[in-house]
């Protein structure tokens, strides 16, 4: 247990982000398994409107602070590919 006060003050805040981080990270690995889930079961129209979805919470996760752009560029690059995969055409723009 920390003494100092500000110690105190930085467990409390480093409590805080932990369970805004969890709650992020945790949106973001729901929205890709949506994604694949789908994929797998091999709907088209349902997989491009999850993608799109999935784009969404990642480019916010980024914003925020929570994951790398880079980490959300690679995610949403292996979703696109196998959404791509399973429509035949162009993938959605991935930005």
């Amino acid at each position: 247990m920390p003494n100092k006060k500000s110690a105190i003050k930085r467990v409390r805040t480093s409590e805080r982000n932990r369970l805004y981080n969890r709650f992020w990270k945790s949106r973001c690995k729901t929205a890709l398994k949506k994604v694949l889930t789908i994929v797998e079961k091999g709907e088209a129209e349902a997989s491009v409107a999850a993608f799109n979805e999935a784009q969404s919470v990642f480019d916010k996760a980024v914003v925020k602070g929570v994951i790398h752009r880079n980490t959300a560029a690679r995610k949403k690059a292996l979703m696109a590919a196998k959404v791509k995969a399973l429509s035949g055409e162009t993938a959605p723009a991935a930005e």
